[in-house]
């Protein structure tokens, strides 16, 4: 006899197998998660350093009215209260949370720590607005403090001010005010490359500059379409040395400048300079530093072949290295006394060497000490610079 069911129990009998499987789906999930962050202590400190994380990419550029209010919801996530609000000296930049009414009293609460630089916690008496459904009755004001000076003040609102919120306060104003720092740290060492790319683009060898007009005036009746190409890579050559933007560039964009300076003394040197290189595609797209290529070239042609007898050879090498790409340019020239490249390197004195301590000093200054020029030389032997960069580095961006 065929057994019946009626829909109720085939709902039950088709649901309860998914069921099942959904809850031992979710308890093993649960599990995974807890054995991934282990006990509630790090669970807790790893979402308190995740969210200062993510406040810490708006602060990148110092305290800007766009980036503290991208921050604030971080921040009040961080000290857990009904409101954060961040002031400098001169207005209110953001306010987060519940009883943004409240937000034209912040710079009236906080003048008294940008003067002090002390925290200070305000009661009902200097918060409150009356109204018994708002729930800002306290404020807890912290300085930012960079450089020695009062730049900001933070402020956690809400119902009560406990003295735990007065450390926790302190704490996350400290921490605004380190990435306040390093943003400024980060404008400064931008506007020190600033000053040694002016510096490098001034001391582009005018020894270089007439020789490579004289050497198109001399193509000029013997060949004009020569001279004609040779004043278009000129051209090209000053436009991208002089141009104005960032200070990183790709290594594509680098060869292409050296490509174009060397037509430029290949017509002065004809047969006596020979070039070589050797580029691997996957570091054509990582940034240097601009004019971080172009000087070690002009130095190889200019101190390395200029005094040398019969042919010159100069190698361009690009490598990948992983992590990192790394950049050769070899002569087969005079080479020099390594103690005078030393003191070049050492003091940024360019005399003999074009450009050598500027690039050692910027790529220094962008990537640490690690990662400063390797010279091999010797009289008669030769010169070999080495740099290497990473392929990814924080806070490097191509020129817009």
């Amino acid at each position: 006899m065929p057994r019946v069911i009626d829909l109720p129990t085939l709902v039950i009998v088709i649901i309860t197998p998914i069921a099942l499987i959904a809850l031992v789906w979710g308890v093993t999930r649960a599990m995974r998660r807890r054995r991934e962050f282990g006990s509630p202590v790090d669970r807790a400190t790893y979402h308190t350093l995740h969210t200062a994380s993510l406040a810490a990419q708006h602060l990148r550029d110092g305290l800007t009215a766009e980036g503290a209010s991208k921050a604030a919801k971080h921040l009040r996530a961080m000290l857990g209260t009904r409101a954060v609000a961040l002031c400098d000296n001169a207005s209110t930049l953001a306010w987060e949370g519940a009883g943004a009414h409240h937000r034209e009293q912040v710079w009236g609460h906080a003048s008294e720590v940008l003067a002090s630089g002390r925290t200070v916690v305000l009661d009902a008496r200097d918060v409150a607005c009356g109204d018994p459904n708002c729930p800002i009755w306290t404020a807890v004001l912290a300085p930012v403090i960079s450089d020695e000076r009062v730049v900001a003040a933070l402020a956690a609102y809400g119902p009560s001010a406990s003295a735990g919120l007065v450390r926790a306060t302190q704490e996350v104003a400290g921490w605004v005010s380190t990435q306040v720092e390093l943003a400024e740290l980060g404008r400064q060492r931008s506007r020190v490359m600033e000053a040694e790319l002016r510096a490098l683009r001034a001391q582009i060898s005018p020894h270089f500059i007439y020789n490579s007009l004289a050497a198109i005036a001399s193509f000029v009746r013997t060949d004009p379409d020569r001279a004609r190409e040779l004043l278009l890579e000129f051209a090209d050559f000053t436009r991208y040395a002089f141009r104005r933007g960032g200070a990183f560039t790709t290594v594509a964009e680098e060869l292409g400048n050296i490509e174009h300076y060397l037509a430029l003394e290949q017509a002065r040197f004809g047969d006596r300079l020979e070039i070589s290189l050797l580029v691997a595609p996957e570091v054509l797209s990582v940034l240097v530093p601009y004019l971080a290529i172009q000087p070690l070239v002009e130095n190889a042609v200019h101190h390395g072949l200029e005094s040398k007898e019969g042919i010159g050879h100069v190698s361009i090498t690009a490598r990948d290295q992983g992590s990192e790409a790394e950049i050769v340019v070899e002569d087969d020239g005079v080479g020099s006394d390594p103690e005078v490249v030393r003191a070049v390197l050492s003091e940024d004195q360019d005399g003999d060497s074009v450009g050598l301590g500027n690039v050692d000093a910027r790529l220094r200054q962008v990537y640490g000490d690690d990662y400063g020029l390797v010279v091999e030389t010797a009289p008669g032997a030769g010169t070999k610079v080495t740099f290497r960069v990473p392929k990814f580095a924080p806070g490097i961006r191509p020129s817009p």
